[in-house]
Protein backbone atom coordinates (compact mmCIF):
# COMPACT_ATOMS: atom_id res chain seq x y z
CA UNK A 1 0.00 0.00 0.00
CA UNK A 2 1.06 3.50 -0.63
CA UNK A 3 1.59 6.27 1.99
CA UNK A 4 -1.79 7.97 0.95
CA UNK A 5 -3.83 4.82 1.00
CA UNK A 6 -2.38 4.37 4.72
CA UNK A 7 -2.99 7.97 5.29
CA UNK A 8 -6.87 7.67 3.63
CA UNK A 9 -7.40 4.21 6.05
CA UNK A 10 -5.87 6.52 9.59
CA UNK A 11 -8.39 9.06 8.28
CA UNK A 12 -10.82 6.97 8.14
CA UNK A 13 -10.43 5.15 11.28
CA UNK A 14 -9.91 8.16 13.29
CA UNK A 15 -12.90 10.10 12.25
CA UNK A 16 -14.75 6.88 12.97
CA UNK A 17 -14.12 6.68 16.44
CA UNK A 18 -14.73 9.92 17.18
CA UNK A 19 -18.46 10.05 15.76
CA UNK A 20 -18.93 6.77 16.98
CA UNK A 21 -18.23 7.04 20.65
CA UNK A 22 -20.72 9.48 21.40
CA UNK A 23 -23.29 8.08 19.13
CA UNK A 24 -22.63 4.79 21.33
CA UNK A 25 -23.52 6.05 24.45
CA UNK A 26 -26.49 8.02 23.07
CA UNK A 27 -27.63 4.14 21.20
CA UNK A 28 -27.18 2.83 25.05
CA UNK A 29 -30.12 4.94 26.28
CA UNK A 30 -32.53 4.23 23.84
CA UNK A 31 -31.67 0.63 24.30
CA UNK A 32 -31.84 1.17 28.15
CA UNK A 33 -35.28 2.74 27.69
CA UNK A 34 -34.10 5.84 29.25
CA UNK A 35 -35.58 8.59 27.19
CA UNK A 36 -36.12 12.44 28.10
CA UNK A 37 -40.48 13.47 28.74
CA UNK A 38 -39.80 15.68 26.08
CA UNK A 39 -39.14 12.40 23.53
CA UNK A 40 -41.38 10.64 25.45
CA UNK A 41 -44.51 13.17 24.56
CA UNK A 42 -43.93 13.08 20.89
CA UNK A 43 -43.22 9.58 20.88
CA UNK A 44 -46.99 9.11 22.81
CA UNK A 45 -49.41 9.85 19.60
CA UNK A 46 -47.53 7.18 17.62
CA UNK A 47 -47.69 4.63 20.53
CA UNK A 48 -51.45 5.41 20.80
CA UNK A 49 -52.36 5.13 17.25
CA UNK A 50 -50.36 1.60 17.42
CA UNK A 51 -52.28 0.56 20.22
CA UNK A 52 -49.13 -0.07 22.17
CA UNK A 53 -47.71 0.83 25.65
CA UNK A 54 -43.73 1.73 25.35
CA UNK A 55 -42.94 0.07 29.00
CA UNK A 56 -44.66 -3.40 27.95
CA UNK A 57 -41.76 -5.76 27.31
CA UNK A 58 -42.35 -8.66 25.11
CA UNK A 59 -41.21 -12.03 25.41
CA UNK A 60 -38.93 -12.56 22.19
CA UNK A 61 -41.91 -14.53 20.55
CA UNK A 62 -44.22 -11.81 20.61
CA UNK A 63 -41.31 -9.35 19.19
CA UNK A 64 -40.76 -12.06 16.63
CA UNK A 65 -43.78 -11.83 14.94
CA UNK A 66 -44.42 -8.46 15.58
CA UNK A 67 -40.91 -7.43 13.16
CA UNK A 68 -42.55 -10.16 10.89
CA UNK A 69 -45.65 -9.02 10.74
CA UNK A 70 -44.37 -5.64 9.75
CA UNK A 71 -41.40 -6.32 7.38
CA UNK A 72 -44.16 -8.67 5.61
CA UNK A 73 -46.40 -5.27 5.69
CA UNK A 74 -44.11 -3.32 4.25
CA UNK A 75 -43.19 -5.64 1.45
CA UNK A 76 -46.51 -6.11 0.43
CA UNK A 77 -46.68 -2.33 0.53
CA UNK A 78 -43.74 -1.61 -1.62
CA UNK A 79 -44.92 -4.41 -4.34
CA UNK A 80 -48.46 -2.71 -4.84
CA UNK A 81 -46.35 0.31 -5.45
CA UNK A 82 -44.10 -0.47 -7.94
CA UNK A 83 -46.90 -2.41 -9.98
CA UNK A 84 -49.46 0.75 -9.81
CA UNK A 85 -46.70 3.27 -9.98
CA UNK A 86 -47.72 4.60 -14.07
CA UNK A 87 -50.93 5.42 -12.41
CA UNK A 88 -49.92 7.65 -8.98
CA UNK A 89 -48.76 10.80 -9.20
CA UNK A 90 -44.84 12.21 -8.70
CA UNK A 91 -44.28 10.44 -12.04
CA UNK A 92 -42.65 13.20 -14.82
CA UNK A 93 -40.53 10.59 -16.53
CA UNK A 94 -44.11 8.33 -17.19
CA UNK A 95 -42.29 5.25 -15.71
CA UNK A 96 -44.56 2.17 -16.13
CA UNK A 97 -45.81 -0.28 -14.35
CA UNK A 98 -42.54 -2.61 -12.92
CA UNK A 99 -42.59 -6.17 -13.88
CA UNK A 100 -44.06 -8.43 -11.25
CA UNK A 101 -41.73 -10.41 -10.82
CA UNK A 102 -39.04 -7.76 -10.39
CA UNK A 103 -41.59 -5.91 -8.33
CA UNK A 104 -41.46 -9.03 -5.79
CA UNK A 105 -37.14 -9.11 -5.93
CA UNK A 106 -37.25 -5.55 -4.84
CA UNK A 107 -39.89 -5.40 -2.29
CA UNK A 108 -37.89 -7.93 -0.46
CA UNK A 109 -34.72 -6.47 -1.54
CA UNK A 110 -35.48 -3.13 0.27
CA UNK A 111 -37.48 -4.71 3.16
CA UNK A 112 -34.49 -6.96 3.54
CA UNK A 113 -31.88 -4.39 4.08
CA UNK A 114 -30.38 -6.17 0.89
CA UNK A 115 -31.25 -3.32 -1.71
CA UNK A 116 -30.20 -5.76 -4.28
CA UNK A 117 -30.85 -4.01 -7.93
CA UNK A 118 -31.72 -6.21 -11.17
CA UNK A 119 -33.05 -2.59 -12.42
CA UNK A 120 -31.81 1.37 -13.48
CA UNK A 121 -33.35 3.44 -10.91
CA UNK A 122 -33.46 6.70 -13.13
CA UNK A 123 -34.83 4.48 -15.76
CA UNK A 124 -37.78 1.85 -13.74
CA UNK A 125 -38.79 4.04 -10.69
CA UNK A 126 -41.06 6.95 -10.66
CA UNK A 127 -40.17 9.73 -7.55
CA UNK A 128 -42.94 8.68 -5.19
CA UNK A 129 -41.89 4.99 -5.71
CA UNK A 130 -38.00 6.02 -5.20
CA UNK A 131 -39.52 8.11 -1.89
CA UNK A 132 -42.60 6.80 -0.24
CA UNK A 133 -41.42 2.98 -1.53
CA UNK A 134 -37.94 2.67 -0.97
CA UNK A 135 -36.41 5.78 0.78
CA UNK A 136 -38.88 4.55 3.57
CA UNK A 137 -37.86 1.05 3.93
CA UNK A 138 -34.59 2.08 4.38
CA UNK A 139 -35.62 3.80 7.64
CA UNK A 140 -37.55 0.92 8.71
CA UNK A 141 -35.35 -2.13 7.44
CA UNK A 142 -32.25 -0.16 9.14
CA UNK A 143 -34.01 0.26 12.71
CA UNK A 144 -35.21 -3.34 12.22
CA UNK A 145 -32.12 -4.56 12.66
CA UNK A 146 -30.84 -2.25 15.54
CA UNK A 147 -34.34 -3.48 17.18
CA UNK A 148 -32.91 -7.36 16.84
CA UNK A 149 -28.99 -6.27 18.39
CA UNK A 150 -31.07 -4.35 21.24
CA UNK A 151 -32.79 -7.30 21.77
CA UNK A 152 -29.97 -9.78 22.07
CA UNK A 153 -27.86 -6.71 24.32
CA UNK A 154 -30.64 -6.88 26.90
CA UNK A 155 -30.51 -10.73 27.00
CA UNK A 156 -27.05 -10.38 28.14
CA UNK A 157 -27.77 -7.61 30.49
CA UNK A 158 -30.90 -8.75 32.10
CA UNK A 159 -30.22 -10.45 35.58
CA UNK A 160 -32.91 -13.50 35.00
CA UNK A 161 -36.55 -13.67 35.49
CA UNK A 162 -37.66 -16.62 33.78
CA UNK A 163 -39.86 -14.68 31.62
CA UNK A 164 -37.55 -14.06 28.78
CA UNK A 165 -38.56 -10.44 27.92
CA UNK A 166 -36.63 -8.44 25.42
CA UNK A 167 -37.89 -5.01 25.18
CA UNK A 168 -41.20 -3.86 23.02
CA UNK A 169 -40.28 -4.15 19.31
CA UNK A 170 -42.74 -0.92 18.42
CA UNK A 171 -40.44 1.31 21.08
CA UNK A 172 -37.60 0.38 19.69
CA UNK A 173 -37.92 0.53 16.31
CA UNK A 174 -40.13 4.20 16.70
CA UNK A 175 -37.49 5.31 18.36
CA UNK A 176 -34.46 4.37 16.68
CA UNK A 177 -36.36 5.62 13.34
CA UNK A 178 -37.19 9.01 15.43
CA UNK A 179 -34.36 9.81 17.26
CA UNK A 180 -31.26 8.31 15.31
CA UNK A 181 -32.29 7.71 11.97
CA UNK A 182 -34.58 10.99 10.69
CA UNK A 183 -32.35 13.53 12.31
CA UNK A 184 -28.81 12.34 10.59
CA UNK A 185 -30.02 11.60 7.78
CA UNK A 186 -31.82 15.17 7.58
CA UNK A 187 -28.04 16.64 8.37
CA UNK A 188 -26.01 14.46 5.79
CA UNK A 189 -28.74 15.31 3.26
CA UNK A 190 -28.15 18.86 3.66
CA UNK A 191 -24.67 18.80 3.40
CA UNK A 192 -24.97 16.46 0.23
CA UNK A 193 -26.97 19.23 -1.95
CA UNK A 194 -24.71 21.75 -0.59
CA UNK A 195 -22.19 19.73 -2.18
CA UNK A 196 -23.75 19.11 -5.24
CA UNK A 197 -26.14 15.93 -4.84
CA UNK A 198 -29.29 16.87 -6.45
CA UNK A 199 -32.43 17.10 -4.79
CA UNK A 200 -35.28 18.23 -6.88
CA UNK A 201 -38.78 17.19 -8.43
CA UNK A 202 -38.45 18.46 -12.22
CA UNK A 203 -38.57 16.24 -15.17
CA UNK A 204 -35.82 14.60 -17.07
CA UNK A 205 -33.92 17.20 -19.10
CA UNK A 206 -32.44 17.18 -22.67
CA UNK A 207 -29.18 19.06 -22.99
CA UNK A 208 -26.58 19.01 -26.00
CA UNK A 209 -23.63 17.53 -25.48
CA UNK A 210 -20.26 18.99 -26.44
CA UNK A 211 -19.51 16.32 -29.27
CA UNK A 212 -21.57 14.10 -31.37
CA UNK A 213 -21.37 10.43 -29.36
CA UNK A 214 -22.15 7.55 -31.97
CA UNK A 215 -24.13 4.63 -30.73
CA UNK A 216 -25.76 1.51 -32.24
CA UNK A 217 -29.70 1.36 -32.21
CA UNK A 218 -32.07 -1.47 -33.42
CA UNK A 219 -32.83 -1.39 -37.63
CA UNK A 220 -36.23 -1.20 -38.23
CA UNK A 221 -37.52 -2.34 -41.82
CA UNK A 222 -40.26 -1.23 -43.91
CA UNK A 223 -43.04 -2.19 -42.01
CA UNK A 224 -41.45 -0.01 -39.47
CA UNK A 225 -40.76 -3.40 -37.12
CA UNK A 226 -37.55 -4.06 -35.41
CA UNK A 227 -35.64 -6.40 -38.01
CA UNK A 228 -33.92 -9.50 -36.44
CA UNK A 229 -31.26 -12.26 -37.69
CA UNK A 230 -31.21 -16.14 -37.94
CA UNK A 231 -30.81 -16.32 -34.52
CA UNK A 232 -33.67 -14.12 -33.51
CA UNK A 233 -31.27 -10.98 -32.24
CA UNK A 234 -31.96 -7.59 -33.15
CA UNK A 235 -30.49 -6.60 -35.66
CA UNK A 236 -28.25 -2.93 -35.53
CA UNK A 237 -27.69 -0.10 -37.04
CA UNK A 238 -24.86 3.10 -36.49
CA UNK A 239 -26.66 6.40 -35.09
CA UNK A 240 -25.33 9.28 -33.51
CA UNK A 241 -26.48 11.90 -31.59
CA UNK A 242 -25.63 15.43 -30.19
CA UNK A 243 -28.35 15.23 -27.12
CA UNK A 244 -28.20 13.42 -23.50
CA UNK A 245 -30.47 12.96 -21.33
CA UNK A 246 -29.94 13.77 -17.69
CA UNK A 247 -31.96 12.42 -15.24
CA UNK A 248 -33.83 14.59 -11.93
CA UNK A 249 -35.02 13.29 -8.60
CA UNK A 250 -34.66 13.50 -4.61
CA UNK A 251 -31.63 11.77 -4.63
CA UNK A 252 -29.53 13.39 -1.79
CA UNK A 253 -32.55 12.39 0.64
CA UNK A 254 -32.21 8.75 -0.66
CA UNK A 255 -28.34 9.06 -0.41
CA UNK A 256 -28.36 10.21 3.25
CA UNK A 257 -30.31 7.00 4.26
CA UNK A 258 -29.32 5.15 2.03
CA UNK A 259 -25.20 5.13 3.78
CA UNK A 260 -26.19 5.51 7.52
CA UNK A 261 -28.47 2.93 7.60
CA UNK A 262 -25.80 0.22 5.41
CA UNK A 263 -28.74 -0.06 2.43
CA UNK A 264 -27.12 0.56 -0.66
CA UNK A 265 -29.75 1.06 -2.86
CA UNK A 266 -28.85 3.63 -5.47
CA UNK A 267 -30.84 6.54 -6.96
CA UNK A 268 -29.14 5.92 -10.58
CA UNK A 269 -28.13 2.89 -12.21
CA UNK A 270 -24.00 3.99 -11.31
CA UNK A 271 -24.93 3.81 -7.72
CA UNK A 272 -22.36 6.14 -5.87
CA UNK A 273 -20.30 5.92 -8.97
CA UNK A 274 -22.59 8.58 -10.20
CA UNK A 275 -21.83 12.44 -9.97
CA UNK A 276 -25.22 13.53 -8.89
CA UNK A 277 -25.31 10.79 -5.74
CA UNK A 278 -21.47 11.24 -4.84
CA UNK A 279 -19.95 13.91 -6.93
CA UNK A 280 -16.78 15.47 -5.16
CA UNK A 281 -14.16 13.84 -2.15
CA UNK A 282 -15.64 15.33 0.57
CA UNK A 283 -18.91 13.67 0.02
CA UNK A 284 -17.38 9.75 -0.76
CA UNK A 285 -15.74 10.18 2.62
CA UNK A 286 -19.09 11.62 4.39
CA UNK A 287 -20.54 8.31 2.78
CA UNK A 288 -17.70 5.75 3.95
CA UNK A 289 -18.23 7.51 7.31
CA UNK A 290 -21.96 6.92 7.41
CA UNK A 291 -21.96 3.11 6.54
CA UNK A 292 -19.64 2.31 9.72
CA UNK A 293 -21.19 4.90 11.82
CA UNK A 294 -23.81 3.22 13.46
CA UNK A 295 -21.97 -0.33 13.25
CA UNK A 296 -18.93 0.21 15.09
CA UNK A 297 -21.30 2.62 17.60
CA UNK A 298 -23.50 -0.36 18.64
CA UNK A 299 -20.08 -1.96 20.32
CA UNK A 300 -19.87 0.76 22.59
CA UNK A 301 -23.43 0.60 23.53
CA UNK A 302 -23.39 -2.80 24.04
CA UNK A 303 -20.43 -2.05 26.53
CA UNK A 304 -22.40 0.39 27.96
CA UNK A 305 -25.25 -1.58 28.21
CA UNK A 306 -23.64 -5.23 29.76
CA UNK A 307 -22.05 -2.71 32.35
CA UNK A 308 -18.20 -3.29 30.73
CA UNK A 309 -16.73 -1.22 28.36
CA UNK A 310 -13.91 -3.84 27.62
CA UNK A 311 -16.25 -6.40 26.07
CA UNK A 312 -17.75 -3.84 23.94
CA UNK A 313 -13.61 -2.79 22.94
CA UNK A 314 -13.10 -6.66 22.27
CA UNK A 315 -15.71 -7.05 19.74
CA UNK A 316 -14.80 -3.66 17.96
CA UNK A 317 -11.06 -4.82 18.02
CA UNK A 318 -12.07 -7.72 16.30
CA UNK A 319 -14.11 -6.43 13.70
CA UNK A 320 -11.38 -3.24 13.23
CA UNK A 321 -8.42 -5.91 12.40
CA UNK A 322 -10.03 -7.94 9.72
CA UNK A 323 -11.09 -4.93 8.00
CA UNK A 324 -7.64 -3.49 7.98
CA UNK A 325 -6.42 -6.72 6.82
CA UNK A 326 -8.80 -6.95 3.96
CA UNK A 327 -7.92 -3.26 3.14
CA UNK A 328 -4.50 -4.29 3.01
CA UNK A 329 -5.17 -7.08 0.32
CA UNK A 330 -7.15 -5.12 -2.00
CA UNK A 331 -5.53 -1.74 -2.01
CA UNK A 332 -2.12 -3.20 -3.44
CA UNK A 333 -4.51 -6.19 -5.60
CA UNK A 334 -5.65 -3.04 -7.69
CA UNK A 335 -2.50 -1.12 -8.05
CA UNK A 336 -0.36 -3.95 -9.11
CA UNK A 337 -2.74 -3.91 -12.54
CA UNK A 338 -3.49 -6.39 -14.87
CA UNK A 339 -0.27 -8.27 -15.70
CA UNK A 340 -1.56 -8.70 -19.25
CA UNK A 341 -1.52 -4.98 -20.20
CA UNK A 342 2.12 -5.04 -18.84
CA UNK A 343 3.28 -7.79 -21.30
CA UNK A 344 1.45 -5.89 -23.99
CA UNK A 345 3.90 -2.93 -23.15
CA UNK A 346 1.39 -0.88 -21.35
CA UNK A 347 2.57 1.55 -18.51
CA UNK A 348 0.45 0.41 -15.51
CA UNK A 349 3.44 2.41 -12.84
CA UNK A 350 1.75 5.50 -10.74
CA UNK A 351 2.92 8.83 -12.24
CA UNK A 352 2.11 12.47 -12.41
CA UNK A 353 0.05 11.96 -15.17
CA UNK A 354 -1.70 8.96 -14.59
CA UNK A 355 -3.54 7.16 -10.86
CA UNK A 356 -1.45 3.37 -12.61
CA UNK A 357 -3.23 0.28 -11.40
CA UNK A 358 -5.82 -0.91 -12.38
CA UNK A 359 -8.30 1.60 -13.41
CA UNK A 360 -10.96 -0.25 -15.33
CA UNK A 361 -14.48 0.47 -13.81
CA UNK A 362 -12.93 3.30 -11.33
CA UNK A 363 -14.06 7.18 -11.24
CA UNK A 364 -11.13 8.92 -12.10
CA UNK A 365 -12.69 11.49 -9.42
CA UNK A 366 -11.69 9.04 -6.52
CA UNK A 367 -9.27 6.57 -7.91
CA UNK A 368 -7.74 3.40 -7.16
CA UNK A 369 -6.81 4.21 -3.17
CA UNK A 370 -10.87 5.46 -2.16
CA UNK A 371 -12.41 3.20 -4.76
CA UNK A 372 -10.78 0.02 -2.73
CA UNK A 373 -11.30 1.92 0.84
CA UNK A 374 -14.84 1.82 -0.30
CA UNK A 375 -15.26 -1.47 -1.49
CA UNK A 376 -14.05 -2.72 1.52
CA UNK A 377 -16.24 -0.67 3.34
CA UNK A 378 -19.92 -1.40 1.58
CA UNK A 379 -19.25 -4.67 1.94
CA UNK A 380 -17.48 -5.74 5.45
CA UNK A 381 -20.71 -3.68 6.34
CA UNK A 382 -24.17 -4.80 4.57
CA UNK A 383 -24.71 -2.02 2.52
CA UNK A 384 -23.53 -2.78 -1.10
CA UNK A 385 -23.19 1.00 -2.41
CA UNK A 386 -20.15 1.08 -4.97
CA UNK A 387 -18.59 4.21 -6.11
CA UNK A 388 -16.75 1.92 -8.71
CA UNK A 389 -17.94 -1.37 -10.47
CA UNK A 390 -16.99 -4.68 -7.84
CA UNK A 391 -17.07 -7.07 -11.76
CA UNK A 392 -13.66 -4.60 -13.22
CA UNK A 393 -12.09 -5.89 -10.13
CA UNK A 394 -8.67 -7.61 -10.09
CA UNK A 395 -9.63 -11.38 -9.56
CA UNK A 396 -7.83 -11.55 -5.67
CA UNK A 397 -9.12 -7.63 -5.68
CA UNK A 398 -12.76 -8.93 -6.15
CA UNK A 399 -12.61 -11.88 -4.00
CA UNK A 400 -12.20 -9.70 -0.75
CA UNK A 401 -15.78 -8.21 -1.01
CA UNK A 402 -16.99 -11.80 -1.57
CA UNK A 403 -14.76 -12.76 1.27
CA UNK A 404 -15.89 -10.14 3.88
CA UNK A 405 -19.87 -10.99 2.70
CA UNK A 406 -19.20 -14.74 3.08
CA UNK A 407 -17.86 -13.98 6.44
CA UNK A 408 -21.58 -12.90 7.57
CA UNK A 409 -21.38 -9.48 7.30
CA UNK A 410 -19.74 -9.29 10.71
CA UNK A 411 -17.04 -7.00 9.81
CA UNK A 412 -18.73 -3.58 11.79
CA UNK A 413 -21.63 -5.37 9.39
CA UNK A 414 -25.12 -3.81 9.11
CA UNK A 415 -26.65 -1.49 11.29
CA UNK A 416 -27.51 -3.77 13.86
CA UNK A 417 -27.19 -7.42 12.36
CA UNK A 418 -22.77 -6.72 12.05
CA UNK A 419 -23.37 -6.65 16.25
CA UNK A 420 -25.69 -9.16 16.69
CA UNK A 421 -23.82 -11.70 14.10
CA UNK A 422 -20.29 -11.17 15.71
CA UNK A 423 -21.87 -11.62 19.18
CA UNK A 424 -23.12 -14.74 17.62
CA UNK A 425 -19.80 -15.85 16.43
CA UNK A 426 -18.74 -14.89 20.50
CA UNK A 427 -20.70 -17.21 21.84
CA UNK A 428 -19.57 -19.87 19.72
CA UNK A 429 -15.86 -18.94 20.37
CA UNK A 430 -16.42 -19.51 24.03
CA UNK A 431 -18.12 -22.95 23.75
CA UNK A 432 -15.19 -23.97 21.91
CA UNK A 433 -13.22 -22.67 24.85
CA UNK A 434 -14.90 -24.11 27.21
CA UNK A 435 -14.86 -27.65 25.28
CA UNK A 436 -10.85 -27.08 25.16
CA UNK A 437 -10.57 -26.62 29.36
CA UNK A 438 -13.83 -28.59 30.19
CA UNK A 439 -15.84 -26.01 31.36
CA UNK A 440 -19.49 -25.15 30.84
CA UNK A 441 -19.06 -22.17 28.30
CA UNK A 442 -20.35 -18.76 29.64
CA UNK A 443 -20.28 -15.34 28.62
CA UNK A 444 -21.27 -11.99 30.06
CA UNK A 445 -22.15 -14.62 33.22
CA UNK A 446 -24.95 -16.16 31.04
CA UNK A 447 -24.42 -20.12 30.38
CA UNK A 448 -24.17 -21.40 27.03
CA UNK A 449 -26.15 -24.73 26.73
CA UNK A 450 -27.50 -26.99 24.39
CA UNK A 451 -30.63 -24.78 23.31
CA UNK A 452 -28.64 -22.12 22.55
CA UNK A 453 -25.81 -23.92 20.78
CA UNK A 454 -28.40 -25.52 18.50
CA UNK A 455 -29.99 -21.90 17.70
CA UNK A 456 -26.64 -20.18 17.06
CA UNK A 457 -25.60 -23.37 14.77
CA UNK A 458 -28.78 -22.50 12.83
CA UNK A 459 -28.49 -18.63 12.47
CA UNK A 460 -24.87 -19.11 11.58
CA UNK A 461 -25.17 -21.83 8.68
CA UNK A 462 -28.67 -20.60 6.99
CA UNK A 463 -26.74 -18.20 4.99
CA UNK A 464 -23.63 -20.54 3.75
CA UNK A 465 -26.74 -23.01 2.75
CA UNK A 466 -28.49 -20.54 1.01
CA UNK A 467 -25.46 -18.94 -1.37
CA UNK A 468 -23.58 -22.64 -1.90
CA UNK A 469 -27.47 -24.40 -2.69
CA UNK A 470 -28.18 -21.15 -4.63
CA UNK A 471 -24.94 -21.35 -6.66
CA UNK A 472 -25.58 -24.96 -7.49
CA UNK A 473 -28.94 -24.39 -8.77
CA UNK A 474 -28.22 -21.36 -10.90
CA UNK A 475 -25.12 -23.12 -12.42
CA UNK A 476 -27.12 -25.89 -13.59
CA UNK A 477 -30.05 -24.76 -14.47
CA UNK A 478 -30.51 -23.56 -17.65
CA UNK A 479 -31.99 -20.06 -16.95
CA UNK A 480 -29.23 -19.66 -14.56
CA UNK A 481 -26.37 -20.29 -17.13
CA UNK A 482 -28.29 -17.95 -19.51
CA UNK A 483 -27.60 -14.94 -17.36
CA UNK A 484 -23.93 -15.16 -17.29
CA UNK A 485 -22.18 -12.86 -19.58
CA UNK A 486 -18.57 -14.09 -19.14
CA UNK A 487 -17.36 -17.85 -19.25
CA UNK A 488 -15.10 -19.97 -17.28
CA UNK A 489 -14.61 -18.96 -14.10
CA UNK A 490 -15.46 -15.03 -14.06
CA UNK A 491 -18.50 -16.18 -14.99
CA UNK A 492 -18.69 -18.43 -12.08
CA UNK A 493 -17.66 -15.76 -9.94
CA UNK A 494 -20.43 -13.64 -10.93
CA UNK A 495 -23.32 -16.14 -10.03
CA UNK A 496 -21.30 -17.09 -6.63
CA UNK A 497 -20.94 -13.55 -5.88
CA UNK A 498 -25.14 -12.83 -6.53
CA UNK A 499 -26.00 -15.36 -4.19
CA UNK A 500 -23.31 -14.31 -1.77
CA UNK A 501 -24.50 -10.56 -1.68
CA UNK A 502 -28.59 -11.38 -2.01
CA UNK A 503 -27.87 -14.03 1.08
CA UNK A 504 -26.06 -11.88 3.31
CA UNK A 505 -28.33 -8.73 2.61
CA UNK A 506 -25.82 -6.88 0.79
CA UNK A 507 -26.76 -5.69 -2.61
CA UNK A 508 -23.37 -5.35 -4.36
CA UNK A 509 -22.97 -7.07 -7.58
CA UNK A 510 -20.66 -8.37 -9.91
CA UNK A 511 -22.86 -6.52 -12.75
CA UNK A 512 -21.60 -8.68 -15.67
CA UNK A 513 -25.02 -10.99 -14.32
CA UNK A 514 -27.99 -10.68 -16.21
CA UNK A 515 -30.25 -10.86 -13.09
CA UNK A 516 -33.08 -9.09 -13.87
CA UNK A 517 -35.02 -12.08 -15.31
CA UNK A 518 -37.62 -14.57 -13.75
CA UNK A 519 -35.51 -17.11 -12.64
CA UNK A 520 -33.19 -14.72 -10.49
CA UNK A 521 -35.79 -12.57 -9.02
CA UNK A 522 -36.96 -15.56 -7.93
CA UNK A 523 -34.09 -17.42 -6.82
CA UNK A 524 -32.37 -14.08 -5.08
CA UNK A 525 -35.54 -12.83 -3.28
CA UNK A 526 -35.83 -16.49 -1.66
CA UNK A 527 -31.98 -16.05 -0.82
CA UNK A 528 -32.83 -11.89 0.49
CA UNK A 529 -35.85 -13.09 2.78
CA UNK A 530 -34.33 -15.92 4.45
CA UNK A 531 -30.87 -14.81 4.86
CA UNK A 532 -32.15 -11.81 6.37
CA UNK A 533 -35.30 -13.39 8.59
CA UNK A 534 -34.18 -17.21 9.03
CA UNK A 535 -31.29 -15.51 11.44
CA UNK A 536 -33.41 -12.95 13.21
CA UNK A 537 -35.64 -15.42 14.26
CA UNK A 538 -33.65 -17.69 15.97
CA UNK A 539 -31.29 -14.59 17.36
CA UNK A 540 -34.23 -13.66 18.99
CA UNK A 541 -34.72 -17.14 20.44
CA UNK A 542 -31.26 -16.86 21.57
CA UNK A 543 -31.89 -13.41 23.56
CA UNK A 544 -35.03 -14.39 24.80
CA UNK A 545 -33.18 -17.81 26.28
CA UNK A 546 -30.26 -15.15 27.80
CA UNK A 547 -32.57 -12.76 29.50
CA UNK A 548 -34.18 -15.47 31.56
CA UNK A 549 -30.99 -16.87 32.73
CA UNK A 550 -29.50 -15.43 36.16
CA UNK A 551 -26.19 -14.05 35.37
CA UNK A 552 -23.49 -15.84 37.04
CA UNK A 553 -20.23 -13.92 39.11
CA UNK A 554 -16.95 -13.88 37.77
CA UNK A 555 -14.98 -16.41 39.67
CA UNK A 556 -11.25 -17.53 38.79
CA UNK A 557 -12.39 -19.79 35.90
CA UNK A 558 -13.96 -17.79 34.13
CA UNK A 559 -12.65 -17.54 30.25
CA UNK A 560 -12.19 -13.67 30.36
CA UNK A 561 -13.75 -12.41 26.97
CA UNK A 562 -11.83 -8.56 26.77
CA UNK A 563 -8.22 -9.27 26.37
CA UNK A 564 -5.69 -10.11 23.10
CA UNK A 565 -6.56 -13.49 23.73
CA UNK A 566 -10.13 -13.90 23.29
CA UNK A 567 -9.97 -11.29 20.62
CA UNK A 568 -7.81 -13.43 18.46
CA UNK A 569 -10.13 -16.47 19.27
CA UNK A 570 -12.58 -14.61 18.19
CA UNK A 571 -11.53 -13.57 14.79
CA UNK A 572 -9.88 -17.00 14.36
CA UNK A 573 -13.43 -18.59 15.11
CA UNK A 574 -14.78 -15.82 12.36
CA UNK A 575 -12.18 -17.20 10.05
CA UNK A 576 -12.80 -20.62 10.82
CA UNK A 577 -16.26 -21.42 10.97
CA UNK A 578 -17.49 -18.68 8.72
CA UNK A 579 -15.21 -18.90 5.37
CA UNK A 580 -14.13 -22.64 5.58
CA UNK A 581 -17.63 -23.37 3.99
CA UNK A 582 -16.69 -21.23 1.05
CA UNK A 583 -13.51 -22.48 0.59
CA UNK A 584 -13.92 -25.15 -2.65
CA UNK A 585 -16.26 -21.99 -4.43
CA UNK A 586 -13.67 -19.37 -3.94
CA UNK A 587 -11.27 -21.87 -5.76
CA UNK A 588 -13.58 -22.51 -8.71
CA UNK A 589 -14.10 -18.53 -8.73
CA UNK A 590 -11.75 -16.22 -7.73
CA UNK A 591 -8.37 -18.03 -6.79
CA UNK A 592 -8.28 -20.16 -10.54
CA UNK A 593 -8.87 -16.91 -12.15
CA UNK A 594 -6.21 -15.31 -10.27
CA UNK A 595 -4.19 -17.93 -10.62
CA UNK A 596 -4.73 -17.92 -14.53
CA UNK A 597 -4.40 -14.07 -15.06
CA UNK A 598 -0.43 -14.09 -12.92
CA UNK A 599 0.49 -17.27 -14.53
Amino acid sequence: MTSSAWGLLALFLVLLGLLAWPMGKFLAALCNERVPRWMQRIEAPLYKLAGTKPEQSMHWLRYAFALLAFNAIGAIFVYALQRLQAWLPLNPAGMAAVSPDSAFNTAVSFVSNTNWQGYGGESTMSYLTQMLGLSVQNFFSAATGIAVAFALVRGFARRGDGKGLVGNFWADITRVTLWVLVPISFVLAVVFVGQGVIQNFDGYKEVSTLETTAFQQPKNGADGQPLKDEKGQPVMEDATTRTQTLAMGPVASQEAIKMLGTNGGGFFNANSAHPYENPTALVNLLQMLAIFLIPAALCFTFGHVVGDMRQGWAVLAAMTVMFVVAVMVITPAEQAGNPLLTSLGVDQMHGALQAGGNMEGKEVRFGINASALFSAITTAASCGAVNGMHDSLTPLGGMVPMVLMQLGEVVFGGVGSGLYGMLIFAMLAVFIAGLMIGRTPEYLGKKIEVREMKLISIAILVTPILVLAGTAVAVIADAGKAGIANPGAHGFSEILYALTSAANNNGSAFAGLSANTPFYNGLLALAMWLGRFAMIVPVLAVAGALAAKKRLPVTSGTLPTHGPLFVSLLIGTVLLVGLLNYVPALALGPIVEHLVLWK
